[in-house]
């Protein structure tokens, strides 16, 4: 009988056992932890040898631009828990986003893209790529007339986050990705408020997915990085020389920090979403809240359809919104005793942040309105403490 690959006995593990054990590959030495391979380069026991590494007619690692023992770690685990045949690290989740764009698209392409995203992603739509000959339209995520009219003429990418930062406007990826395809587009999602735990975009029809491994896969604001999964194809084609050349790679003591990460993302996402709902409950029935949005809470304007994508939780984000604009919300963040001001997410400790004034303060004031990002809204990143210590700190500052 053939003997079965690391790959095969892996798959048929469950999500947390993917998230502890996936991808795991000890030296001789057989230590229990993952070991952290700091170095730049590899050694060669030949001149051949080398020769054959660079050729790749053999396989190894020859420096830790391209390929690194803790990365590759790291790399085989995303893939397990996404579910996907690749996965590659990078220094950041931003350098996963650019990554995964600028590799596909050349002058005279086409984007099609939902116009709420995170601050960041919306500078290299609007900024960077048209800048390289490549037209971007943005419209409305969630209207799927909208991406039918959009797609008519045809596009080489499609690009979106659901849920979205921060309006948290949560788009049908199976009914996107079966349109963009139709129009001979690649779908590229931004997975990072959902994440693998939750949301598995690739099951819904999208081609690549991308994350802020610095979010929930850290999950205790410890380092930065990012990855990008995807088929072989793609890899093959676009991402696996772009990689190579330009590299945005990931630090193996960061891989390290990330694996460490994987090992409690499944009971941290669900302690998250828990805690998150009893926040959004709270703030729904506060007198001085003008508005709530959460996809968990069945007021949200895709409630259902965000239950049936993300494993039947809303994640560990919540908006509101305050009557009496930035000065108001300003008021509310510094009267908090214990909450953080951080324009993070996804960690251990719960964090709040002004959007209009931070992560969204380069989009003109009137295209902030128009994507429902007011100078009141404000979004909370609920975390892993006691609930009812989150609940007494905002209530205090609610007055």
């Amino acid at each position: 009988m053939a003997r079965r690959t690391e790959r095969d006995i892996a798959a048929k593990w469950r999500t947390q056992t993917r998230a502890v054990r996936g991808g795991t590959n000890r030296s001789d030495f057989g230590e229990q932890s993952e070991a952290i391979f700091m170095t730049s380069g590899f050694r060669y026991d030949t001149a051949e040898t080398a020769e054959r590494r660079f050729t790749g007619a053999e396989q190894g690692f020859t420096y830790s631009r391209l390929g690194n023992p803790t990365v590759a770690m790291f790399e085989e685990r995303m893939a397990l828990l996404e579910g996907a045949p690749i996965a590659r690290a990078t220094a950041s989740g931003m350098a996963a986003v650019a990554a995964s764009l600028l590799c596909r698209v050349k002058a005279g392409d086409r984007v099609v893209a939902g116009q709420a995203l995170f601050g960041s992603c919306r500078y290299i739509l609007d900024e960077v790529m048209p800048r390289f000959g490549v037209s971007v339209t943005l419209i409305d995520g969630t209207d799927l007339d909208a991406w039918e009219k959009a797609l008519a003429p045809g596009a080489e990418v499609v690009f979106l986050e659901t849920p979205a930062n921060p309006t948290l406007e949560v788009v049908d990826l199976r009914a996107v990705s079966t349109l963009a395809h139709a129009a001979g587009a690649l779908v590229i999602v931004d997975n990072v408020f959902a994440t693998p735990i939750l949301q598995r975009p690739r099951e819904f029809g999208a081609d690549v997915v991308v994350y802020s491994a610095t979010k929930h896969i850290d999950g205790q604001g410890r380092c930065l990085g990012g990855c990008i999964l995807s088929d072989e194809d793609y890899y093959e084609r676009y991402l696996n020389q772009y990689l190579r050349h330009t590299g945005p790679a990931l630090s193996p003591f960061n891989a390290w920090v990330l694996l460490k990460g994987l090992e409690t993302i499944d009971l941290r996402v669900r302690r998250h979403c828990d805690n998150a709902l009893t926040v959004a409950d709270f703030l729904a029935n506060h007198p001085r809240i003008a508005a709530v949005r959460y996809p968990g809470r069945a007021d949200h304007p895709q409630h259902a359809l965000a239950m049936a994508q993300m494993d039947g939780a809303g994640g560990s984000v919540v908006t509101f919104e305050l009557d009496g604009g930035r000065a108001r919300a300003f008021e509310v963040m510094n009267a908090l005793g214990m909450i953080d001001i951080s324009n993070n997410l996804g960690d251990s400790k719960t964090m709040i942040t002004h959007p209009a004034s931070t992560t969204h303060q380069r989009l003109p004031a009137a295209e902030r309105e128009r994507l429902g990002i007011g100078e009141g809204l404000i979004r909370l990143s609920v975390g892993l403490e006691d609930v009812h210590d989150i609940i007494e700190d905002l209530g205090h500052a609610l007055g």
